[in-house]
């Protein structure tokens, strides 16, 4: 599985692609960041992030984009940014057709250090070591976005099974459901056909037998 991670953001947007499947090495194929200037209009900015974005996938031919899901921060100003890069992010893949997976900065974290409450240095130092890396890659962004690249790779077969078992208890509700319609109709057929049945019986006129009379 190859994997474009991308760690949303408008001044500097992380990415990084990793390669490989759950409990064998992992290998880094490329990490970067997309700037932008801060003193350029919003829409130009989120036109640079775009460009980028379809540089690296152009490039690398992901078959997944991990994007981090934006969570609330104090600073309202930092989350609109963020969440726009990610919208970005999110068209650029959905409109080649590959699969976009949300992982939130815990989950990555916990999924590369163990801990959910890791901090940056933390996870650049276990991305270094998990991709064999000589130095952890700067700055913390384009790290982030390996992270979140090496998380997916690492929760996809948890998350294909939990989909899967989810999707054989709906089907097995449908089939269930679909059973019980079959059995309600049915009993309602043979009521139907019992009522018809008594009418039919109630209308046949009663049959009269005389009695003869014997003579002497």
């Amino acid at each position: 599985m190859r994997v474009l991670g991308v760690d949303p953001g408008l001044t500097r947007c992380g990415v990084g692609v990793v390669e490989g499947i759950a409990g064998r090495p992992l290998t880094m194929r490329g990490v970067g960041v997309v700037r932008t200037p801060v003193d350029a209009e919003l829409g130009l900015r989120l036109v640079a992030i775009e460009q980028g974005i379809e540089r690296w996938l152009d490039e690398y031919e992901p078959e997944v984009v991990a994007v981090e899901r934006v969570f609330s921060q104090h600073n309202v100003r930092t989350v609109m940014g963020t969440a726009q890069a990610s919208a970005v992010a999110m068209l650029c893949a959905a409109r080649r057709g590959l699969t976009v997976a949300l992982h939130t900065p815990s989950e990555v974290k916990a999924a590369v250090t163990g801990s959910g409450r890791a901090d940056k240095a933390q996870v650049g130092a276990m991305v270094t070591r998990l991709l064999r890396l000589d130095a952890p890659p700067k700055p913390a962004d384009a790290a982030d976005a390996l992270a979140l690249a090496i998380c997916h790779i690492w929760r996809a077969p948890a998350q294909n099974r939990l989909q899967q078992a989810v999707a054989q208890n709906r089907l097995q509700e449908a089939v269930a459901q679909n059973r019980l319609q079959e059995a309600v109709a049915q009993n309602r057929l043979q009521q139907a056909a019992a009522q018809h049945a008594s009418k039919q019986h109630a209308s046949k006129p009663a049959s009269h037998h005389a009695s003869k009379g014997r003579t002497a």
